[in-house]
Parts: C-alpha cells; sequence; structure tokens
C-alpha cells in the first residue's frame, strides 16, 4: 500500500489545514507570507499553555473547540498587527518583513521559560500542578455524549458494530472533520465578493485600487482569516500530539513545507495544498528508512536475490547502491519532485486537471453528468 499510514495521513490533515490557509493569502492576492509559521506555532503554543493552566481567564479545562477558536482570534490580532506594518510594502519586500517577525517570535519563544519549562524543547500537556491533564475532544462543547477524544495515545476508541475504530483512526475522522469544516468556510470565502477582489489584487492591484476598491484593508482582511486557519491547523497539531517546540511550530522551514505544498498541488486552488501535502508524505515514507507504510527500501531488501544484491558494478554492490541513494534520502527526492513541479507542472496537481478540464473540477463533472458538455 502506498498511501502512509493513519497517524501520517492525520499529519497530513492539520498541516493541510495550515498549507490551506497559506495559500489562501499568497495563492489569491499573490503576497508570499514567509512567515507563516508565527500564526500555526501561536495556535499550537495557545492550547497546550492554556491547558497547562497558565493563562488567566481561560480555565484549564475549557473545551478543545473552544481553546482553537481562542487561539485563532489571538493568532487574527497577531496578522492584523504585522499585516498593518508588512502590506506597506510588496514583492520580496513583504515576504522578507513577514519572514524577519516570524525569526523574532521564534527567537522569544525559544527562550521564554514561561511557556515551558525547557523552552527550547517546547511544553508538553501536563495539567495545572495537582490537577490532572486535560484530554482533548472533538464536539460539541458541553454535550458529553458528542465529544470523542483525539490523541495519539489518549484518544476514544469506538466500536459501530462490526467496524471497530482504534484511538488513532478516530482521531483521524475528529481531526478530518474540523478541517473539512475549515476548508468549506475558506471556500465559501473564495467564492464571495471578498474572494472576488482577492483575485483581482492578485491579479492587477493597481486596477482594483483604481475602480475604487481599498486594497489595503483588503489584504488585511485575507491575511487576518488566513492568522485564524492557520492558528486553528496549530491547535489540532498540539491537540493531537499533545507537544509542540519552536522547531516544528515556530520555524520558518515550517512555512517552507506549507509553500511545497502549496507549489505541489497547485497555488490558488485552496485544495491543492492539501493534495500537495499527501504526495508529499507519501514520497518520504515511500522512501523512508524504515519503510513503515511499505518502503521501497526494505521492499528491495527483501525481495532482491542475494546474488543481486552482492553484484559488484563499479566498484560499489547492489545492495550498497541501495543503502547510499535510498537510505534516510527523502528529503533529497523530495526536493528533485519540487523542483521538476516548478519546471513542468507550474499549476501543481489541482491546478493541472483544472486546466485540462476548463475549470473546477466539480463544477466540470456535475455539468458533464448532466450533459451540458
Amino acid at each position: 500500500m502506498l498511501l502512509p499510514d493513519v497517524e501520517t495521513m492525520t499529519a497530513v490533515l492539520y498541516f493541510g489545514l495550515f498549507a490551506m490557509s497559506f495559500d489562501f493569502i499568497s495563492g489569491y492576492t499573490g503576497y508570499l507570507s514567509f512567515g507563516h509559521a508565527v500564526f500555526y506555532g501561536t495556535g499550537a503554543y495557545f492550547v497546550i499553555v492554556a491547558a497547562n493552566g497558565k493563562l488567566p481567564l481561560v480555565p484549564h479545562t475549557t473545551p478543545f473547540l473552544l481553546l482553537l477558536v481562542l487561539g485563532g482570534l489571538l493568532a487574527t490580532v497577531l496578522a492584523l498587527v504585522i499585516g498593518v506594518v508588512s502590506f506597506r510594502l510588496s514583492g520580496v519586500y513583504f515576504a522578507m518583513v513577514t519572514l524577519g517577525v516570524s525569526q523574532v517570535v521564534y527567537v522569544l519563544v525559544r527562550d521564554w521559560g514561561f511557556l515551558a519549562s525547557n523552552p527550547r524543547d517546547g511544553p508538553f500537556v501536563v495539567g495545572p500542578e495537582g490537577a490532572t491533564a486535560p484530554i482533548f475532544s472533538v464536539g460539541v462543547p458541553f454535550v458529553d455524549p458528542l465529544n470523542l477524544d483525539i490523541g495519539v495515545l489518549t484518544g476514544d476508541s469506538v466500536v459501530l458494530g462490526p467496524l471497530s475504530l482504534g484511538s488513532t483512526e478516530v482521531s483521524f475522522y475528529m481531526v478530518g472533520l474540523v478541517v473539512l469544516v475549515c476548508y468549506f468556510a475558506l471556500q465559501r470565502l473564495v467564492h464571495s465578493p471578498f474572494g472576488r477582489v482577492l483575485v483581482a489584487i492578485r491579479e492587477n492591484e493597481e486596477r482594483a485600487r483604481a475602480i475604487g476598491y481599498d486594497t489595503f484593508r483588503y489584504k488585511l482582511a485575507a491575511f487576518a482569516v488566513s492568522g485564524f486557519f492557520a492558528a486553528v491547523a496549530g491547535g489540532l497539531f498540539a491537540g493531537f500530539r499533545r507537544s509542540a517546540s519552536p522547531d516544528n511550530a515556530f520555524f520558518f522551514l515550517v512555512t517552507g513545507d506549507a509553500l511545497l505544498a502549496a507549489i505541489i498541488g497547485g497555488f490558488g486552488t485552496l485544495a491543492g495544498p492539501l493534495f500537495g501535502r499527501l504526495l508529499d508524505e507519501t514520497v518520504r515514507e515511500f522512501l523512508s528508512k524504515e519503510g513503515a507504510g511499505g518502503g521501497l527500501l526494505p521492499y528491495l531488501r527483501d525481495t532482491l536475490p542475494e546474488s543481486v544484491l552482492t553484484t559488484d558494478i563499479a566498484g560499489l554492490t547492489v545492495q550498497g547502491a541501495i543503502e547510499t541513494f535510498l537510505n534516510g534520502h527523502a528529503s533529497l527526492y523530495i526536493g528533485l519532485v519540487f523542483v521538476a513541479f516548478v519546471l513542468f507542472v507550474p499549476g501543481g496537481l489541482l491546478g493541472s486537471v483544472r486546466e485540462r478540464l476548463g475549470g473546477p473540477i466539480a463544477k466540470q463533472v456535475a455539468a458533464r453528468i448532466r450533459g451540458e458538455d
């Protein structure tokens, strides 16, 4: 089976939402936010610090979905502050300002002892001193029977007739439910008059300004919306992993991974980054060192006969070549895939399919079913 395991697929979902939020501002307005990780990290840290009872007015027993919303609102405020400064610039200068702010926040978080006992390792969900660590549930707040716990080791298991779902599978579906709701909300915004103005800004900002739109306010609002959903993605990450660190939440390469997913999936397609992230994780798992999802390396080790593995080619055995070129080099091949997409598939996976069909996939499929094409 080529697809990653369920735990990795859960990571695809919440990081895919982060990549979507990145695409919402960068793909629909044309402004590359290289510091988007600051919102992802804000959501992740807010959930954990609140669960540890360190935030005033936010009890550690606050429902998880409410924590996601509050973390999103905090990121929204942060996005407005950053956006007021950075949107006075454009192009590479905008990208550099957002990157610079992100790195400042990264260094601040990495050395701030209030957030964790060892801030360089990041906080863990341990709960307030003397209290039990909270379990995060996805469902309707204050309606217990509808809540299902998520988490690698703390999630619920469900038995529905012949169907038995373990804690990882339940987490996958619950995280997927939140991501789906967020996707529909972003999709609604993209197809609203607000979203049309964003596209107009991307195509020709001077013309959009000339016909009367206050482009600065539209860009600022889009940045705030993007920050909100990036924080929700970060909160899901923290809720599932029950920990976060400066390096996997605030570091600028986290934004780089979102950019990679957006380019592979298709800039300005919203759902494309999710498919881009899925391809990224699939290739990584397929070429992974352990091959937990049925990787190429253990497959070759197990299936090639000993006579082939020991064959010497220019001073290097087949076994040695496999270990040299496949063992631990997944990132190298991901980089080659990235370059190939930039050169030969500039529209990305979803963008190319849309171009071939002549429009959004759902509309084209519906039109063909109705016999209109």
